[in-house]
């Protein structure tokens, strides 16, 4: 009985260190550098972590929802990456500063020139997009991850509200408030700028008010300078009267 006990103990014991020892995989995800918020413009990070240990991630391709487009997507060179953008036709155009398009960016493809994202590593992907819907609370982006083996993951899956998060989900960006400046800028920022500008206010008026006594001194400086002359002349005139 005791020796039963011992092995049940021990297989237990042998279980937990193994899913202790297990990898946490992460998946591919998306987040904003500050705050996405809706109408506005962002710049978020897509970060792809490697999960295999015997190859390198050599192409990610982030594919953009096809209802809800945007007019504006800018990706950020990154060394030893080539960047390809795909654009495509919009079935309904969108207005963007008074102007019409007709076609927006459907894909986003980033393909390794070397050794691509090494195993134990990740890979951040920025891109610059708007203006972000104000329809919706969040984006879903659809990734597709190769490896130097060929293999290919998939991170397409959506989750659905109430159910366990998928084997592989797809990205999502989660969408702020609207702002009312459409710039998405975090509430720091904005206090910064304003702490900024009481500053250089209070500087200029500070040099306004030393401008103007430095001119106050020079012009009094001037009309003493004035009459020492005169009070001179005045004297020797008086001398030579007196003399002759």
């Amino acid at each position: 009985m005791k020796a039963s006990r011992i092995a049940a103990a021990t297989a237990v014991a042998g279980t937990a260190v193994l899913a202790v020892s297990a990898p946490a995989f992460a998946h591919v995800s998306v987040q904003p550098e500050g705050t996405a918020a809706k109408g506005g413009y962002a710049v978020v990070d897509f970060k792809v972590p490697n999960e295999r240990d015997n190859a390198s991630t050599t192409k990610v391709e982030v594919n953009f929802p096809a209802d809800h487009p945007l007019a504006s997507v800018m990706p950020e060179p990154i060394q030893g990456w080539k960047i390809e953008v795909t654009k495509s036709k919009l079935a309904k155009p969108l207005t963007m500063h008074g102007e019409k398009i007709d076609e927006a960016v459907t894909k986003v493809t980033w393909t390794a020139d070397g050794d691509g994202i090494k195993p134990d590593y990740f890979q951040k992907f920025p891109l610059s997009v708007g203006a972000l819907p104000e329809d919706t609370d969040q984006l879903v982006f659809k990734a597709i991850q190769t490896y130097s083996n060929k293999e290919v993951v998939r991170w397409i899956e959506v989750q659905k509200e109430g159910q366990e998060e998928p084997e592989n989900p797809a990205p999502v960006l989660e969408l702020a408030a609207a702002t009312g400046d459409h710039h998405g800028t975090s509430t720091a920022e904005d206090a910064s700028d304003k702490t900024d500008a009481k500053n250089e206010t209070t500087a200029a008026a500070d040099e306004d008010a030393k401008s103007g006594s430095d001119t106050t001194a020079r012009v009094l400086g001037v009309v003493g300078i004035v009459i020492g002359v005169a009070g001179v002349a005045y004297g020797v005139l008086a001398g030579r009267r007196r003399t002759a």
